[in-house]
């Protein structure tokens, strides 16, 4: 209710600073524009955890944050160029206050006449052959480049860029062949290295063509849009301005189901092309249409077709898709050159792979049954349509290992990059008996328990949490929680360090007026800090697992420390409840957990690959000529083969389906084959592996 009150406050502050200051609009880009900069800077103002000064500091934040995102990767402006952009460092905040777009709109233009000059320059240089005797090398480490000084400088980069890029396809060509050449390919038409050379620029003028296109296909509302972003990135990284099409699709991505025909769409070669069919999806019962279909027009039901051939994918898309229930024609052209006019009509589309799923791990070397539960984030229906919850899918998933009646469980968090905060408060309680899961904290505000308030936990057997660099927010609340009340051994590498919490705030309900200049988006914003029950927050620090296995990043700083202006770290007063202390021998189970890893021949390999992988950080330049790519290129295929080939099937374990979910599971192939792959995967898990006999441990305890 209190979030409710904010946003009703906010709307009225926006009305009377719009009415006051352009009591009459007109319907233009301009006026949008300045509509959006002051909605979206008095909801940060006013609903930020921690708000920053709209001050010189702030519009340096911003200036540095929007040229990064024009050119981050230094290819496009001259260093006369930054220079003459200086003079905006400390002007940016006095322009926003004013509405203003100076800065934006010099920096916008720059940028765009230099892609134009560098469009002809990557065109000449592709236009005649490499020289890859020559003995030079490159900086693949954007970061520690400068821009360059003069046109000719910006040149030479480029023709360094696109001979790596050039000499990398080659190469691969040249062993490709070579390796057919040594298997006697009967079919195999020998190329010389010229012709291998030729190849490898033609594909790399053509990739270079098709990314200029889309460059030149962002319109004022997307460059705009960029601009609003480094606007609120200046606040935090997590707060971020989605224009109307990017607020749907983070809302499918959330709920993992949308309405529309369930086809997967590319633009290739000038084509809208159909690049994968969802099972189970009104496309896929329909039956027409196909994989490799050319889609030219769409209709709405009996209306004229529009031409899409031209239009941008995520254009096309809004076209496509629609409410469940409603009819849209689509007319393709099919890879033997004819043309249908398929009608389809549109239902709800379950991305099914993003749901939690479990599996029945039988492992010889304990005789015991574990069940393993995946999920992949912390998913929620935030549109209300009738979607689903990780919190209830995780129960159900809980509820039938239960009756299968394994001796313990393992919850899979690597990789989950968090969520639905309510959800993870729900889940957790799963585990535990009842008590506080976090502490969230608003601006200005006492922190504030999220409990769990049902008595008895659904589970209450050994429970085992994995986690990685990848694990964030939400999975970071999960194994804090479970790591302070001692309920679960938490496994795996520090977490993401991500301790905010987001909300929307939609710009059309907060903006009463103005209804001709909407729709205007959506603002991400961080509203709140949570913070672990014992006081401590996971904001930078992440969650330390209690037993650490060795992983390829181990070396190299990863995670929100990563990112431009995060919040900082702090810690509260710690809250008051009863360790459940299911994990009774902690120190034995780590201590044995070290001697196994510690004469594991494949962590010893990951430790020395992750050495590897930050001295190729530390020295990022990659030579040019052809022989000692080859050797390199050779060298890291020797490491990666060793490396992949280092996994292997985990000795005495049997992975399989759980009983109630085979209906499901064999109601299409694809299905079947999602489910294998994944067994085989886990099959090949080394930290699965590690994590079964800490399960041992646990259980023997």
């Amino acid at each position: 209710m209190r979030y409710t009150a904010i946003f009703l406050g906010f709307g009225v502050s926006i009305i009377m600073f719009l009415a006051a200051t352009k009591p009459s609009i007109e319907v233009n880009s301009a006026e949008k524009d300045k509509v959006l900069m002051q909605a979206i800077l008095s909801g940060l103002g006013q609903m930020h955890y921690k708000p920053i000064d709209v001050d010189d500091e702030f519009s340096k934040r911003v200036f540095d944050l929007y040229i990064d995102q024009l050119d981050g990767l230094k290819l496009f402006f001259l260093q006369e160029d930054i220079d003459k952009l200086r003079k905006y460092e400390n002007k940016i905040d006095d322009e926003v206050s004013m509405s203003s777009f100076e800065f934006f709109d010099e920096a916008t233009s720059i940028v765009e006449s230099r892609k134009l000059e560098v469009q002809e320059l990557y065109k000449e240089i592709l236009a005649e052959p490499f020289d890859f005797k020559k003995d030079e090398k490159i900086n693949l480490n954007y970061e520690k480049r400068t821009y360059a000084t003069t046109a000719a400088e910006r040149k030479e980069n480029w023709r360094k860029r696109m001979k790596y890029r050039v000499l990398s396809s080659y190469v691969s060509k040249y062993n490709k062949q070579e390796k057919a050449k040594e298997n006697k390919e009967e079919d195999l038409e020998i190329k010389s290295n010229v012709e291998l050379e030729k190849e490898a620029r033609e594909k790399e003028l053509k990739n270079n063509d098709d990314w200029f296109k889309r460059m030149a296909e962002l319109d004022h509302r997307d460059h705009v849009s960029g601009y609003f972003n480094a606007i609120t990135s200046a606040f935090d990284p997590h707060t971020n301005y989605l224009a109307p099409k990017k607020k749907d699709n983070f809302d499918i991505q959330m709920s993992g189901r949308l309405e529309g025909i369930g086809a997967r769409l590319q633009r290739s070669d000038d084509e809208i092309k159909v690049v994968y069919i969802v099972p189970g999806s009104a496309s896929w019962r329909q039956k027409e249409l196909e994989v490799d279909d050319i889609i030219i027009k769409v209709a709405q039901g009996k209306d004229e077709a529009v031409d899409v051939s031209s239009m941008r994918l995520d254009d096309a898309v809004v076209l496509i898709r629609g409410k469940k229930g409603t009819e849209v024609r689509l007319t393709v052209k099919k890879v033997d050159g004819s043309t249908k006019i398929i009608p389809i009509t549109r239902d709800i589309v379950v991305m099914d792979e993003s749901y939690a799923k479990s599996a029945i791990l039988d492992y010889e070397k304990n005789g015991k049954k574990i069940g393993f539960i995946n999920l992949p984030k912390f998913y929620a229906d935030f549109t209300k349509t009738g979607g689903r919850y990780c919190a209830s899918d995780v129960r159900a998933e809980v509820e039938k290992l239960k009756k299968e009646n394994v001796d313990g469980m393992i919850l899979d968090l690597r990789n989950n990059g968090g969520g639905s905060l309510n959800d993870v408060v729900k889940m957790s309680g799963l585990f535990i008996d009842e008590g506080p899961i976090v502490q969230v904290k608003y601006k200005g505000k006492e922190p504030k328990l999220l409990k769990d308030n049902q008595v008895g936990a659904v589970y209450d057997g050994p429970l085992v949490i994995m986690v990685n660099q990848g694990s964030a927010s939400a999975s970071e609340i999960m194994a804090a929680a479970m790591q302070d009340y001692n309920r679960a051994v938490i496994v795996g590498s520090n977490t993401f360090g991500k301790g905010t919490v987001q909300r929307f705030l939609d710009l059309d309900k907060a903006v009463s007026s103005f209804d001709e200049l909407k729709p205007l988006g959506s603002v991400k914003l961080t509203t709140q800090k949570f913070y672990r029950i014992d006081g401590n927050t996971t904001q930078l620090e992440g969650v330390a697992p209690d037993i650490i296995l060795p992983d390829r990043y181990r070396y190299i700083e990863t995670g929100e420390k990563e990112h431009d202006y995060p919040l900082g770290s702090d810690k509260i007063a710690k809250a008051d409840y009863d360790m459940d202390n299911s994990v009774k021998n902690l120190s034995a189970i780590v201590s044995a957990s070290k001697q196994r890893t510690a004469v594991n021949p494949i962590f010893q390999k990951i430790d020395a690959h992750a050495k590897e992988v930050k001295e190729e950080r530390d020295n990022p330049f990659n030579s040019l000529n052809f022989e000692k790519f080859l050797q390199e290129e050779k060298e890291t295929k020797v490491r990666a083969d060793s490396y992949e080939e280092m996994f292997h099937d985990i000795d005495g374990l049997n992975i399989s389906n759980l009983g109630a979910d085979m209906e499901y599971i064999q109601q299409d192939s694809t299905r079947i084959a999602r489910f294998d792959d994944w067994h085989k995967d886990l099959l090949s898990d080394v930290y699965l592996e590690e994590t079964l006999n800490i399960m041992t441990d646990l259980i023997n305890q």
